[in-house]
This record gives structure tokens, sequence and C-alpha cells, in this order.
């Protein structure tokens, strides 16, 4: 909800008074195999883990975590908690940020403008190159934006590939 500048103006001023914070990721590999929300929790885990010092009690926009940490999941919290929204924006301008660098490798994609998300100028560029090592193939339009049989997910043991030909 705040404009690109704003962003990184708080970002600063966050991670300079935060006693700790961290970003964490998980990678399209990860999120193809089991799913945007296990892999969005599994990098909030990964984030937490990385805090110094450790947390003793934690505040999520809405998503319950299995920690040995006591957890609270607000809904709407990044509009209602000040911890929740700092850590939305710090989370956010790391991503944006990559994706600026990523524009470096993959210009025909004008990450730098857009930043991955969903919008014609993405969505041309994917009908027109394919997609990238960037683009999650669980997600339908980049998989549609193929011309070659990709992947598309684990069986239920999660050993065996599956293939699903979309030319």
């Amino acid at each position: 909800m705040l404009p690109p500048d704003r962003r990184d103006i708080l970002a600063e001023r966050i991670r300079e008074r935060a006693i700790a914070w961290a970003v964490a990721a998980a990678d399209v590999y990860e999120i193809d195999r089991i799913n945007i929300y296990q892999a969005s929790k599994l990098a909030m885990k990964r984030a937490i883990q990385a805090l110094d010092p450790a947390c003793d009690y934690l505040l999520t926009d809405a998503v319950p975590l299995d920690l040995r940490v006591p957890n609270e999941p607000i809904i709407h919290g990044d509009a209602q908690v000040q911890c929740i929204a700092a850590a939305s924006i710090l989370a956010k301008t790391v991503r944006d940020r990559c994706m600026c660098e990523w524009d470096a490798v993959f210009p025909q994609f004008g990450f730098v403008r857009h930043k991955g998300y969903a919008t014609e100028e993405h969505s041309e560029a994917l009908r027109k190159h394919g997609p990238t090592m960037l683009h999650r193939f669980s997600f339908e339009p980049v998989r549609l934006a193929c011309s070659f049989p990709v992947w598309s997910g684990y069986d239920e043991r999660g050993d065996d590939l599956v293939q699903n030909a979309t030319a």
C-alpha cells in the first residue's frame, strides 16, 4: 500500500532501530514442490531462526506456525500491528531489490518495472520468451507459456517426477 520510495525509507529506519530482524526466502523449486502457502511458512521459519537475539513471542500476519516459540496469527496483521507491518516492509523491499538485480539477467522481462507481478507487460514477456528459472511452474499461466513439456509437481510420496505436456 506504500509507494516504493516511502517503503525504502521506512525499511532503512526499521533496520536501524530493530532489536533484531531477518529476511528469508523459499525458492521456486520449493514453492512448486510444497505449494506457495507452505513455502511462505518455511521462509518465515527460516527468518525466525536467523533472529539474533531470538524472539520470545511472535505475531504473524494470519499464518499460524508450528514453532517452539509461542506465536499468534493476526488476520490483517500488517494493517493492525506495527511489528508485522515492519516485517512486511522489510520483506517487500528485499524482494523488490532482488527482482531489480534479476532484471539485469533477464532484461526482456522488465522485472525492474513490475517486480515479477502479473502485469500485462510480464504476461506478454512470458508469451514471447517463455518462462525463466525464476518462474513457478505450479502457476498455471507460467505452464501455459512454456512450449516444452514441463514439470508439474510431485506425486503424493514426493519422490517421482510427474510430467505434464503442455505443448
